[in-house]
């Protein structure tokens, strides 16, 4: 029971409230070391998440083929040419017989009736599907088709109309894929019928036609010469014309279509300036997290998240390291990447493109073992078992997790504090009460012994 004041007239709560505050100042020193700990945290499991995203380019940067970027091109818009990561400097001339169909059949008109089944798809491996329409109309035998799964898409048609005056219709079936291989037969039976050859095929019915061929696309290779070959394709899409190349026809063509892929110095030292961006970007988050901001007379001097961590500084040092120490004799700084005296890690994009001219393999070469040891530095410090980073974020938070440990036994011992000065200031009011009692008592007693004067 709280009695704040009643016989005092004190504050007895406020009193408590201040004694309790300076009881509490360790404690609140403890939670302002977990507040700052979580943020040193906080940054970095950033900074170990910009650092694996860094080993992982590093890796791709670390082939010997990282650098791979050609242009591609055709003397003729209906070829368009794809140079992948594997292909080399290439140039041929193609001719460009034919383009992959795809199969289509039609089936002669019918009334509402006309269409009942069974029916058998089979395809060119010879394949049979039964098809069992729900009705006997064209709609129920296109449905049974589109859902049958067997690479075949189907549409009604109009099919005119009969001697009454009825309307007719048909259906026209088309084969999903391109292709020879893709090409089929439709007959009006089971498959049991089929394989007795007592199905008729429905392409052959008076009024039905095949009305596309499922036929390969056709190209030939060093035509008119000695070495001509013919390259087929089910698709219009012939891969592996080149090393890494691969090239989509549009249209036939009588004249040969030179198609060419060149090395593309552009986009290779763009991939080059992307990296090394990268690792300066890294660079440059930690010399800022690690400045000391200095106030000014009679303030505080504000600290940055990485200053005074030895880690992190390591970090720092081991990857520009990495960057600018020279590979087998040759300073990195010949292909344009280089550090200034402040630290700072540039590009210099014109430079790395005149070597890629005058020596592409040497400069591939350097610039792959360049980013092989950047990544045996990412790796070093950020591994997810026991990368150095790695171990000072989860020596950080055992920390936190000691200091939450005393702020809940600093929580106990504040709460039987309190209670204690509760006890005290309630048992002083009430011994001050019962004073006052015993003062007033006496006072009355006195007044009564004393005679009264007129």
């Amino acid at each position: 029971m709280n009695i704040d004041g009643l016989a005092s007239g004190m504050k007895t709560k406020d009193v408590i409230d201040a004694l309790m505050s300076v009881a509490a100042i360790p404690k609140t020193l403890v939670t302002n070391k977990i507040t700052d700990r979580n943020t040193i945290i906080s940054n970095l499991q950033s900074l170990n998440t910009s650092l694996q995203a860094l080993a992982d380019k590093a890796k791709t940067a670390a082939s010997a083929t990282s650098l791979a970027r050609f242009s591609a091109t055709s003397s003729a818009e209906a070829v368009t040419v794809a140079a992948g990561e594997k292909a080399r400097a290439f140039s041929t001339a193609v001719v460009v017989d034919t383009l992959a169909t795809a199969h289509a059949v039609v089936t002669a008109p019918g009334g509402a009736d006309a269409f009942a089944g069974p029916f058998t798809l089979v395809a060119a491996d010879g394949t049979a599907t039964e098809i069992s329409p729900a009705g006997s109309a064209a709609s129920d035998l296109v449905t049974a088709l589109n859902a049958a799964g067997a690479g075949v898409t189907a549409t009604v048609v109009p099919g005119g109309k009969d001697a009454d005056g009825r309307p007719l219709s048909r259906v026209q079936i088309t084969a999903t894929q391109t292709g020879a291989e893709a090409a089929f037969t439709l007959h009006r039976g089971s498959a049991a019928e089929v394989a007795a050859g007592d199905a008729s095929n429905m392409a052959t019915e008076t009024g039905a036609a095949v009305i596309g061929h499922g036929a390969d696309a056709v190209i030939r290779l060093f035509a008119g010469t000695a070495a001509e070959q013919t390259v087929t394709s089910s698709s219009n899409t012939f891969t592996g014309i080149g090393e890494g190349i691969d090239i989509t026809v549009g249209a036939a063509s009588t004249q040969p279509v030179t198609i060419t892929v060149a090395a593309d110095v552009t986009a290779q030292s763009d991939a080059a300036a992307a990296f090394v961006k990268d690792i300066a970007a890294l660079l440059t988050r930690i010399d800022n997290g690690s400045k000391a901001t200095v106030a000014a007379p009679g303030s505080a001097t504000t600290l940055g998240v990485f200053t005074g961590d030895s880690t992190v500084r390591a970090l720092r040092g081991a990857l520009a390291s990495a960057v600018q120490s020279p590979v087998d004799g040759v300073s990195p700084s010949t292909i344009g990447i280089s550090v200034d005296k402040f630290g700072a890690l540039s590009f210099d994009q014109e430079k790395f493109t005149a070597a890629m001219r005058a020596d592409p393999d040497a400069t591939q070469a350097t610039f792959s073992a360049i980013a092989g040891r950047v990544q045996s530095t990412t790796a070093q410090y950020s591994d997810k078992y026991d990368g150095l980073l790695t171990q000072r974020i989860t020596g950080q938070q055992t920390e936190v997790k000691t200091l939450q440990q005393q702020v809940e036994r600093m929580d106990l011992r504040l709460d039987v504090r309190r209670a204690t000065l509760e006890r005290t200031y309630a048992a002083m009011e009430v011994r001050l009460s019962g004073l006052q009692s015993q003062s007033s008592w006496l006072t009355s007693q006195l007044a009564a012994l004393t005679p009264s004067s007129k």
